[in-house]
């Protein structure tokens, strides 16, 4: 392990930190609303929307991601005409948008699956304890089952944000000089696979760390009744029994 490569290494892989967090916020942030719309739309929609998004569900958590990177970034292309009439072509044209794409229709999929079972955890009897209060519809779906559910995905739902931050390593594939775009970019000059992988190991072990302790305390803060209450009274204080 030649130790100062690798210092080297590290600064050059650190430049593409930025573009895998701007990757992985925007897949995270437009998948996770797609995932919360889907789940409400096979919740309330009847049977043909629960088809509808079951068949999404199917497909997307069915096929290898780098298959849809691949079919969106290379199949689109085949429609250029089509996409240019209806003004979509400067979109799909650019890598970047091709892979934010992918990604939040992969992650959507899946968060939609963690959603409908944080939202059928709801225990009926909080829901009925809610309308005796006189709450209905928005009102119930507001302050009630939204954030019980809310705080029951929490837990998977912070595995799929970890999954997606290392998802994004497959940009590099459409020439996105991301963490991993620019780790084989080094190793292609410099032939040293080990020591610049190693590196980017590293950089994505140190991002998931800090990932994973921000979830673990906005986990805790929305839990306080799960957390052992202090005593109230001192030992030398409590009665003692006969």
């Amino acid at each position: 392990m030649d130790f100062g490569f690798m210092w080297e290494a590290l600064k050059i892989l650190i430049a593409g930190l930025p573009l895998t967090l701007n990757l992985a916020a925007a897949s995270i942030l437009a998948g996770g609303l797609f995932g919360l719309l889907i789940t409400i739309f096979a919740q309330t929609g009847g049977r043909p929307a629960m088809v509808i998004a079951n068949g999404y569900v199917f497909v997307f958590r069915g096929s290898p991601l780098l298959v849809q990177i691949f079919l969106i970034y290379y199949g689109l292309g085949q429609f250029r005409a089509e996409l240019q009439s209806i003004g979509l072509w400067q979109f799909v044209r650019e890598p970047y948008w091709c892979a934010v794409l992918a990604l939040s229709l992969n992650t959507a999929a899946y968060s939609s699956e963690i959603f409908r079972g944080a939202f059928q955890s709801v225990a009926a009897q909080q829901v009925e304890a809610a309308r005796a209060s006189g709450m209905s519809g928005p009102l119930l779906f507001r302050r009630i089952i939204f954030p019980i559910a809310l705080r029951n995905a929490l837990p998977a739902y912070g595995n799929e944000i970890i999954l997606m931050i290392k998802a994004t390593a497959l940009a590099s594939i459409i020439t996105l000089m991301e963490v991993t775009g620019l780790a084989s970019k080094l190793i292609a000059e410099t032939f040293r696979a080990v020591e610049v992988f190693v590196v980017a190991g590293g950089i994505y072990l140190a991002l998931n760390f800090v990932l994973t302790s921000i979830l673990s305390w906005v986990e805790h803060r929305l839990t306080p009744h799960l957390r052992p209450r202090p005593d109230p009274l001192p030992a030398k204080d409590k009665p003692l029994h006969v």
